[in-house]
């Protein structure tokens, strides 16, 4: 099996961009958006996410199969946040008050 050699240049960049990732995220929390700031936060989350498995995880250079497993993984995270977001925002449907 061959493997791909990344260069340390790559990897610096990567750093550097994570590292500026940090500072967006920290500068996030001092910033008022009102209901952007979650939004925000996370789009950060995902492309930190991201950079992270691409290049330290090694998926770019991976095969196809590595590929599908890794969007399989994305798909059920997506379920399951789903399913826990309905429940919170389910929580209030129901009565509290016993029926007389």
């Amino acid at each position: 099996m061959e493997h791909h050699v990344i260069p340390v240049r790559t990897y610096l960049a990567v750093f550097v961009a994570l590292l500026v990732l940090l500072i967006a995220t920290v500068g996030t929390y001092y910033v008022d958006l009102g209901p952007l700031n979650i939004v925000v936060a996370l789009t950060i989350a995902i492309i930190k996410a991201v950079l992270i498995v691409l290049y330290f995880m090694h998926v770019r250079y991976s095969s196809r199969l590595v590929w599908v497993f890794a969007g399989a993984t994305v798909v059920w995270l997506i379920i399951m946040l789903g399913l826990t977001f309905a429940d919170y925002i389910s929580r209030g449907w129901l009565s509290t008050t016993p029926i007389q």
